[in-house]
């Protein structure tokens, strides 16, 4: 079935118009080559999108928006496409903008520390560019050599070191913003304070819903004196999380704590074989400590002890760059190395309070023996932020819904412990039907009024992060007859 407005739009001129600003080049219209775009990290769900332009600068994201406006065509912005919310997931008849050509780091200023780029900027190349210089950049998804600085502003992504050092939203000082109607504004500064509204928070982790960053201010480190990485392995995962609460209750701040369960630890040996993780552990804890000399040493052995006490059988130290990079090197490779164990994975990211940790991995044990999937858990200790790996075949026929259904359950486990829907990966496409979950309906219209100030037509972003519809059920009925109707534009 053809959709009314493909039967109506006449996409040649509007093709002509983005291709006087941007350029042929910069126009991507083939049917073949939009397949490229049809999802992001989130393959369950797939929509092509009408037409992708790759603008290079804020003038032709702002040219761009602005034939969208007049055009009255929804559009989605998109970065290096690693989200896993389905955030940059495509709408039917929607232009994607992508930014990934914005590669610019645009100015350096190590006095005042920090440094400006465009939002296509590699996350792991800001600390490259001025790692010599004895700085870093904080945040560091596992995905840090592919995912883009503007992907990390739209879904505020953490890492292994936002336990100390906080996520995205910590580290940007100022953005330069198209907003949906093609109009250029800057938000934030070059300082940490600024007077008035927070713009710049609000910003940070909308998803794509209020505008587009092309230029990003942020904030770098000072390389700590000294830094040291502690593995130790557990026969229980409840163990591992036991030790982290006890860290934390001991007054001491690593600079990250990471769990790895036995599926995730086998999973990275058998890929990665980094020869460091005990393969017949039932769980593993990454420990990184960082600060003056004599007070990350005096940290070591405190946490030694702790994980002792908590049943660590072994505990292995690195103080050396090489040997610490090797030690994390598993961790950062486990959602990849989990595409060893299973042909489909599913993964969420839910948040719970530390002293619920033990409580929720039994909880999690048991709708994996409810369901009949087995689950790898890999996840951000320190701030409670867990990433359950659900193990699945979406050539089964029914699979891919039991298994959003399981990821469900656990997303509602962690609200009603005190935590939350998301640590980092955001709520896009996936999670909103969750919503009302943690938000009241006061709440949801609330959020709803600050959307509709910035993009009052609806069209950035359109369909993520509020539920419509209400249920999951029938947004997952809607998405795959969306599907089912969904034909070529040319």
């Amino acid at each position: 079935m053809i959709t009314q407005d493909k039967k109506q739009r006449n996409w040649q001129p509007i093709i002509k118009q983005f291709e006087a600003v941007i350029g042929k080049n910069g126009v991507v219209q083939r049917c073949e080559e939009l397949i490229t775009y049809e999802c992001d990290g989130l393959t369950s769900y797939r929509q092509k999108p009408a037409l992708v332009v790759l603008p290079r600068t804020t003038e032709e994201v702002a040219a761009a928006v602005r034939i969208c406006d007049q055009n009255q065509i929804p559009w989605v912005a998109r970065g290096a496409g690693t989200g896993l919310s389905g955030g940059a997931l495509p709408v039917e008849n929607c232009v994607l903008i992508v930014t990934a050509l914005m590669r610019k780091l645009l100015s350096i200023d190590l006095e005042n520390q920090r440094v400006v780029v465009q939002p296509g900027v590699i996350n792991n190349w800001v600390t490259q560019a001025v790692s010599g210089a004895g700085f870093y950049y904080a945040p560091d998804p596992s995905s840090q050599i592919v995912c883009s600085i503007g992907g990390n502003v739209a879904e505020n992504s953490g890492g292994v070191h936002c336990l100390k050092y906080g996520v995205t939203t910590n580290h940007v000082l100022g953005l330069k913003l198209v907003l949906p109607d093609g109009s250029i504004v800057d938000v934030g500064g070059q300082i940490p304070e600024m007077p008035g509204y927070d713009l710049t928070g609000l910003f940070v982790g909308s998803e794509g819903t209020l505008g587009i960053a092309t230029e990003i201010t942020l904030r770098i480190l000072k390389t700590p004196e000294s830094i040291c990485v502690l593995l130790a392995d557990f026969t229980s995962v409840e163990d591992a999380g036991a030790a982290v609460s006890d860290i934390i209750s001991a007054g001491i701040i690593p600079g990250g704590m990471e769990i790895m369960d036995n599926i995730s630890i086998n999973a990275v040996e058998d890929v990665v074989a980094t020869g460091c993780y005990p393969r017949d552990a039932a769980a593993i804890l990454l420990v990184e400590i960082d600060g003056l000399e004599v007070e990350v040493a005096a940290n070591k052995q405190r946490i030694a002890e702790i994980c002792t006490t908590n049943g660590a059988r072994s505990i292995t130290t690195a103080n050396e760059p090489e040997t610490r990079l090797k030690l994390w090197k598993g961790r950062k490779a486990a959602f990849a190395a989990a595409g060893k164990l299973s042909p489909d994975y599913y993964v969420q990211d839910g948040v719970i309070p530390r002293t619920q940790m033990r409580f929720v991995l039994q909880e999690i044990e048991a709708l994996s023996q409810k369901y009949g999937y087995r689950i790898a858990n890999v996840f951000h200790a320190g701030d409670g932020n867990l990433h359950p790996l659900i193990l699945y075949d979406n050539s089964i026929p029914g699979a891919l819904e039991q298994v959003e259904e399981l990821g469900g359950e656990i997303l509602k486990l962690c609200v009603e412990v005190g935590g939350s829907l998301s640590g980092e990966h955001g709520i896009g496409a996936d999670k909103k039907c969750y919503m009302p979950q943690m938000f009241t309906e006061t709440d949801l219209e609330t959020m709803q009024w600050v959307r509709q100030v910035f993009n009052p037509k609806g069209l950035a972003n359109p369909g993520k992060i509020f539920p419509t519809p209400r249920t999951c059920g029938e947004a997952s009925h809607a998405q795959s007859q969306k599907q089912f109707e969904s034909v070529d534009v040319f």
